[in-house]
């Protein structure tokens, strides 16, 4: 099935798309943001696609891909570096940020995978709320969690956060206990707004072993 969902890609969507691969039985295609509808479009409505279901949308940081803070290129056996194998650090040379669709075909049974690198210094993409109506919240969440702007969405509001929250927290230059904090005013009888109080650490992980007897 797999096979054949490939030979469609380079078929109708050949020239479209900038690459596909094959990984873990799902094929993963990547498409610019300018060709980002038609593609869809093409995916839903084609005879040989029918993804009439968006399973999923999430946003990308790919700000550390391929850099390893413990540098080796053996695994252990035990400890915290067990099962860590590094055969070199990876270079990335893609935009920093990425939307994903996850799409399912319920009448063909098939899944597919579709990446769209978005410009770091405007993080504009189009919406594909018109193609699949499920990608309302879904665009939402991403706006909030990344700062992806998703173009022609009739409500971008924030979705997990609250609506004065400043930053996007699934950045990975975020601070982990984030910017502000806010707690409750008795005086004023409001929840206010300030600089988090506390200093930010790095946790390690520690490891305690019994000793054999």
């Amino acid at each position: 099935m797999l096979t054949k969902l490939i030979q469609a890609v380079e078929s109708h969507l050949g020239a479209k798309i900038i690459s596909h691969k094959a990984e873990v039985d799902e094929l993963t295609i990547e498409v610019s943001k300018e060709e980002l509808l038609s593609v869809a479009e093409t995916l839903r409505d084609h005879d040989e696609f029918q993804f009439e279901q968006l399973i999923d949308l999430c946003g990308v940081d790919y700000l550390t891909y391929g850099r390893d803070e413990w540098t080796t290129h053996d695994a252990t056996a035990s400890g915290f570096e067990r099962g860590r194998q590094v055969d070199g650090e990876l270079e990335w040379d893609k935009e920093r940020f990425a939307v994903v669709y996850h799409l399912l075909s319920l009448t063909l049974n098939q899944r597919i995978r579709m990446r769209v690198f978005v410009d770091d210094e405007d993080l504009k993409i189009p919406s594909v709320i018109d193609i699949w109506n499920a990608a309302n919240w879904y665009e939402r969440e991403a706006f909030d969690l990344f700062g992806i702007l998703f173009e022609g969405h009739p409500d971008l509001r924030r979705l997990l956060t609250d609506y004065g929250f400043i930053g996007h927290p699934f950045r990975k230059d975020f601070p982990i206990i984030g910017n502000l904090e806010m707690r409750f005013d008795e005086e004023k009888e409001k929840c206010i707004y300030e600089p988090v109080s506390i200093e930010e650490r790095i946790l390690v992980p520690r490891v305690i072993r019994k000793e054999k007897i």
